[in-house]
Parts: C-alpha cells; structure tokens; sequence
C-alpha cells in the first residue's frame, strides 16, 4: 500500500533530535516494515538522517514567514500544497500528525484518499498559552475538518482524546499510547565504577529537569546524573548545577541513533515531570520512558499522566514537585542492585510484550480498517 505521511508543523524536523522527530521515523519505520510504501511530506527536512532511512522519499514545502500571523497562513497554504503533491504522486492511505491550520487529510479524503489523524498533544492550547496564536477560529476549524475527514482519529493519551471530543464530535477517536523501538534499544551492562542516573528529554519546564537538580543535591547516597538533551532551559540548568555545587554530565541533543550508546553505563532512567495543576495537563504519551524501559532500566518517575499504569509493579512513583522524594527514591536504587536489576527486566519484558513500534501501528491501521482499503 502507498502510504503518505504528512507533517506541516513547522516545528518538528522529519530527521530531527527532538522526540516528536523520534516519533515520525518510528512510524515510517514501522509502516515500512509491514511492506507498505511510504513517501513523507512536510515543510522541515533536518539533516540527522539515520542510514535506513536514507532512501525514504520526502517531499518539502518550506514555511517563510515573517510574523505570526503570515506564519499561519504559510502553514495552511505549505499543507495545501502538500496535499496537491500527494494527489500527483498518489496514495492508498494518507497518515497525518495534526499540526495546526492544516486540512490536508480532509482535502485528501475530499478526492477519495482515505486518512488517519494522528493528535499527539492539544496544541491550539499549546499555541496559545506558550506561543502566539492569532486566528484560533481558523485553527479550530481546521481541526473539525481533519476529524470529520478521518477513518479514525488516533489519540496517544486519554486527555488528549477528551481535548478532541471537547472541540469536535469524533466517535471514531481512540487512545493508542506511544510505542518504542525495541532493536534501536536493548540493555547494556551499567557502568562498574558509578550509578549514573540518566535523563532523556528536551530541556524544558515541563519535563522537570531543575526539580531532577535540586534532588541530586539533597542525596545522600553516591550516584552520579546524566542529562541527554537540549533546549530553552539549558543556560538556566547549568548555572543552577554549578549554584547546587553538582558535577552533571551534560551530553546535549543527540541524534536518535546516537542515544542507545549515550544511555551505556546507566544504572536508572528519571522522568521527574512536574506538577502542571491536573490530569488534563499530563497529557503526554512519555517516549523516554518507554526507551528507558526498552533499555532495561529500572524507573523512577513522577506520579502523573499514563506514568501509574505504564509502571505499575516495575517502576518506583514519586509525587510531582517534590525533589526530596525524587531523592529518596534514586538513593534507594542506588544501593539495591539486584533489585535494580530485577526492574530493568521486568521493564524490558513489559516493553516486548505490549509498547513495540509495529504492534502500535498494526493497531492504528486496523482502527482504520485500511485492510479493506
């Protein structure tokens, strides 16, 4: 089958470091895998091209705008034009991640294209409470179109099907949770000479990174943190590690391929998300999780979003906000090795059994019925 993938947020590189990136080349990977045909369409290449993916056909409308308003439009006209491409080329099936002001699923489905809408995040809120957005009726009514339009509408946590559901009727919306590639990431030894306790993420105030600082500098056991990543709040994390008197490990943003051998040596992934006021505000489908568990590592994570049930019985749950009890639960770790051990592989089999990348978009195309298409 010919499957055409859209993107036209113009914040999300296809071969990018940022794990919305990491989440497209899955996809692809995994629509490939099961024989189909794919050919990508966006409006941001990048240059962090992974070898097997060299040979993925994608199709770039660039986005020059020079304000907000004019960036908005850009958008709609880049996935207008998009969809004119995926016309000319054809397809069985087009397979959209929602970016805002695009319509060209519905357009696509208009010609007789059938189409998935993939919503990872509500992000007219988004756009709205940390970026600028100027026309909030046009974006919501690109929303309703895309929906309508859709075989179905797949959802990566239950908040963000009810944010959908709130917005536009939708019967046909469902929850897929994220997956993980289960080859890219298999365990590794830990390193024999220190705990490292390893963070994966952009670096920005949602994912908690200066609650992670404030905990290594109330431990009072002997482990080390590594941070892998980048972002707005690299400058502020840094000064307050050397304020705190704390030697951290900064590895940086990496290419996804270069992560599984940045990840060697750790003893425990972290995902200390913060309090953000209610379960509609934890609406992410946590991708460095599941690579933390994917790698055999044990755990800790704050108590919050699809983070209880994801972990339950492997991983150690901690309140959101609370450094001293993110401490508490590294230092507990960090001196029971075997039961360390015993997590990163109750972990790994919870990985293999239900998250792999090709049983979530197995499912995604079944909710789609595209066998009958």
């Amino acid at each position: 089958m010919r499957i055409a993938y859209i993107c036209t947020d113009p914040g999300v590189p296809i071969f990018g470091a940022k794990g919305a990136s990491v989440h497209i080349q899955e996809v692809v990977r995994a629509l490939r895998r099961a024989g189909h045909e794919v050919t990508v369409y966006a409006v941001r290449r990048g240059n962090l091209v992974p070898a097997e993916l060299a040979d993925l056909p994608v199709r770039i409308v660039r986005i020059d705008a020079a304000d907000a308003a004019a960036r908005e439009r850009a958008q709609a006209e880049a996935a207008a034009l998009l969809a004119q491409q995926v016309r000319e080329d054809g397809a069985d099936l087009v397979y959209e991640r929602y970016s805002l002001f695009s319509t060209a699923l519905a357009d696509l489905a208009g010609a007789g294209i059938p189409g998935v809408l993939e919503v990872n995040s509500p992000l007219i809120d988004e756009q709205r409470h940390h970026r600028t957005l100027v026309d909030e009726a046009r974006a919501r009514s690109a929303l309703r179109a895309q929906v309508r339009a859709a075989r179905t509408t797949v959802c990566v946590s239950e908040p963000v099907r009810r944010w959908v559901c709130g917005l536009v009727d939708a019967p046909r919306a469902v929850t897929i949770p994220n997956g993980v590639n289960l080859n890219r990431l298999r365990p590794s030894p830990e390193d024999p000479d220190a705990v490292i306790v390893t963070f994966v993420g952009t670096l920005k105030p949602w994912h908690g990174v200066a609650d992670l600082l404030r905990a290594a500098a109330l431990a009072r056991e002997d482990w080390r943190l590594r941070i892998i990543g980048d972002g707005p709040e690299r400058e502020a994390l840094h000064a307050q590690a050397e304020e705190l008197g704390l030697e951290v490990d900064f590895r940086g943003a990496l290419a996804p391929d270069d992560v599984p051998a940045a990840l060697a040596g750790s003893a425990i992934g972290v995902a200390p998300y913060p309090d953000l006021g209610g379960e509609d505000e934890q609406y992410f489908s946590p991708l460095k999780v599941l690579e933390y568990l994917a790698a055999g590592l044990p755990v800790v994570a704050s108590a919050v979003g699809q983070l209880p049930r994801l972990l339950d019985g492997i991983g150690v749950l901690v309140p959101p906000s609370d450094p001293a009890a993110l401490a508490a639960a590294l230092d507990g770790l960090a001196i029971t090795p075997q039961l360390r051990a015993r997590r990163g592989e109750l972990g790994r089999r919870r990985a293999e059994k239900h998250h792999g990348w090709d049983a979530v978009v197995a499912q995604i195309l079944n909710q789609a019925e595209v066998q009958h298409v």
